[in-house]
């Protein structure tokens, strides 16, 4: 039986990764599930799919967890605080981490999943965005399996050869072509986003996503976050990444060969197909989403993005083209002006203004470690802070 332990286990992905796991009862067995503050979606999760343990990281609720879950004859151990976290990911118990924590909260216990070795199913884009060499010198070190879990970087994976550890240009590779649905506003003028709300943000055409990666498949951020995420996964210049608009999210990502040749991997809008790639991997399982049926596909169409709309994408491809320290900031400013947005507090159009004027105003610092990485999330915090009362919060 393979062991396996997801961080993150109340949000879409967790839910996502679950569905897969249950329909193959003889090959998968849960060692933890995680949350951080959802006590009564985690003990619904433990009841119905009964882990050894359960980490809820905000342990306010803690004791109503035990409590259910006692009376529901659960034997899952519950388990206290961010250092449980770390716990569950490097066990020696683990076998397979599914790292599905939003933002920078999941940087920590993804790092300890891949310097304990472990097979990590990433869906916490956010690792690679602020610590990305660390990061994949962990997983050389420890001799981890890095398997993407964005369809668009799992859609990569696909097409490139299976023994992938040499240089793009040594496998004949071009260019990486990571495409974008272009979200709700795709085809809204640029002078009516400013009155956008929240609700409006959240609602993504293609794709069902937690409200922050939503809001930043909205401003394009997190096709921006992706193209980071591409240079440290494949080893890519941002040169050799290109971002396409492709409303129908049907092909999910595209690679073109030096023989002109450009393979694509095409399938439904559901996370449960990149998912159960990376845990049969090199064998294929079941995910129980449907097929793809072509005949039902009735145009594929392919855009370049708007940089003058969507200006959160051209900061990021200017971040990943400096210093490792401006991903940083870049992922940290955006993460204080989205949840800054959410709240009502600047309007849409002022996300990327936020995030740049704080790039603007922080200075650059050297990454050498992992206090390093979290040193320079928190400064550029404290100033897109700052940058929030320009742009409208009082």
């Amino acid at each position: 039986m393979i062991s396996v332990t997801i961080l993150g286990a109340t949000g879409s992905i967790g839910s996502s990764t679950l569905d897969v796991i249950s329909q193959h009862p003889e090959k998968y067995e849960l060692y933890a599930l995680t949350a951080h503050t959802s006590w009564e979606k985690l003990a619904a999760l433990c009841i119905a799919h009964r882990p050894r343990f359960a980490v809820l990281v905000d342990g306010s609720h803690a004791s109503e967890l035990v409590e259910t879950l006692r009376k529901r004859d659960c034997a899952t151990d519950v388990l206290i605080g961010e250092e449980a976290l770390v716990e569950v990911a490097e066990a020696s118990q683990v076998d397979y981490v599914m790292a599905a924590i939003v933002g920078a909260a999941g940087l920590p216990s993804t790092l300890a999943a891949a310097k304990s070795g472990k097979r990590i199913l990433l869906a916490n884009k956010e690792s690679l965005v602020m610590a990305g060499g660390l990061f994949m010198r962990a997983v050389e070190e420890s001799g981890a399996e890095l398997l993407p879990i964005d369809s668009e970087h799992n859609a990569v994976f696909q097409c490139l050869p299976r023994d992938s550890n040499s240089l793009l240009n040594r496998l004949g590779v071009t260019r990486i072509l990571l495409t974008a649905s272009g979200g709700p506003f795709r085809d809204v003028p640029l002078s009516e986003l400013d009155a956008v709300t929240p609700e409006q943000a959240a609602a993504h055409p293609n794709w069902d996503m937690g409200k922050k990666i939503s809001v930043d498949s909205a401003t394009m951020m997190n096709k921006g976050l992706e193209v980071i995420e591409a240079r440290w996964l494949f080893g890519a210049k941002p040169q050799e990444i290109e971002v396409v608009v492709h409303p129908q999210s049907i092909v999910h990502s595209l690679v073109r060969y030096s023989d002109g040749s450009v393979l694509a991997q095409l399938g439904n809008p559901d996370m449960r197909t990149p998912i159960a790639h990376a845990l049969g991997w090199p064998e294929r399982i079941e995910s129980g989403v449907e097929p793809l049926d072509l005949l039902n596909v009735q145009e594929l169409t392919f855009t370049e993005p708007d940089l003058s709309k969507f200006p959160s994408l051209r900061l990021a491809y200017e971040a990943v083209a400096g210093n490792e320290d401006r991903s940083i900031a870049l992922n940290a400013s955006n993460e204080v002006a989205v949840e800054a947005f959410l709240k009502k507090q600047i309007s849409f159009t002022s996300i990327p203004k936020v995030v740049e004027s704080t790039l603007e105003n922080c200075d650059s610092h050297p990454v050498d470690s992992i206090d390093d990485v979290l040193a320079i999330d928190a400064l550029a915090r404290i100033a897109a802070a700052e940058q929030l009362r320009v742009f409208g919060f009082q």
